[in-house]
């Protein structure tokens, strides 16, 4: 939780009612950055949280290593620009849900992108021809017509 407020029993409150943190402001962005490195390192650890962090993909021949940003297929790496590797991220994070275009768009673009999903479905051409051994019957990424995208689910439980 960030508020101005800095009142040790709004604190309490906020911490008693569900906040995982509390953070007064103003802070830094050094000590921002360092709160939530400790926050993910605390969920890896404990395995909880509604936020499952797994350092790698795999499905099949295609894995993901998130924490290298490092694309494989079939051992081979794969170059991704930097939004590829971003959509390419974002979907395997949810593997086997359906993102919706507007969902995928915000978080790739922000919240002020147009609505006209052209940019995406340009990148996810661009990301099957790389991925997909037929992009035209694909494996990994599979869309879901007026709706989204899905990723396979990971082979790893």
């Amino acid at each position: 939780m960030i508020s101005a407020r800095s009142h040790e029993q709004e604190k309490a409150k906020a911490l008693d009612l569900g906040a995982d943190d509390y953070i007064t402001k103003p802070f830094g962005t050094v000590e921002l950055l360092a709160r939530i490195r400790t926050s993910l390192r605390h969920s890896r650890q404990m395995g909880t949280g509604s936020l499952q962090y797994t350092p790698v993909y795999q499905h099949g021949d295609l894995m993901i290593d998130f924490e290298k940003r490092l694309v494989t297929l079939s051992g081979e790496m794969i170059h991704l620009t930097q939004i590829e590797f971003k959509l390419l991220s974002l979907l395997a994070g949810s593997n086997g849900k359906v993102l919706t275009y507007s969902y995928i768009m915000e978080k790739i673009w922000g919240p002020y992108v147009d609505n006209n999903n052209q940019i995406l479905r340009v990148n996810m051409a661009n990301i099957r021809r790389k991925i997909e051994k037929n992009p035209a019957a694909p494996e990994h990424i599979f869309t879901e017509i007026g709706v989204g995208y899905r990723m396979a689910e990971c082979d790893q439980p």
